[in-house]
């Protein structure tokens, strides 16, 4: 499965973004999904997750309150709407699919479980 994530750019803070993740390749399925993000110099953290139908999403606490995960399954699209941005949220943002994971509505932070990775998109927050 191929993965395009987009959407990333610079935004002063408070301000909002919407990211997007594509997805392609074997689309007769739908995968549980994730975003996470790496800061220059730390290492990727997990941001958020949803479930194969989108009825499930768990968050970090970083984000909690601030970012809104949606999918639209027609579409074979997520989305990450991202609200009152801060310069601690500068980072790639990357989405993520578990192509191992077949049926159910669990949702997982662990990197190490996602099979597939977008190439990245850039957000910048200045303060």
């Amino acid at each position: 499965v191929q993965l395009q994530a987009s959407g990333g750019g610079l935004v002063q803070a408070g301000g909002s973004l919407r990211l997007s993740c594509a997805v392609s390749g074997r689309t007769t399925r739908t995968y549980r999904m994730g975003w996470f993000r790496q800061a220059p110099g730390k290492e990727r953290e997990f941001v958020v997750a949803i479930s194969i139908s989108g009825g499930v999403t768990y968050y970090a606490d970083s984000v909690k309150g601030r970012f809104t995960i949606s999918r639209d399954v027609a579409k074979n699209t997520v989305y990450l709407q991202m609200n009152s941005l801060k310069p601690e949220d500068t980072a790639v943002y990357y989405c993520a699919a578990d192509a191992h994971y077949w049926y159910g509505e669990a949702v997982t932070a662990g990197l190490r479980e996602y099979t597939d990775w977008g190439q990245g998109t850039l957000v910048t927050v200045s303060s």
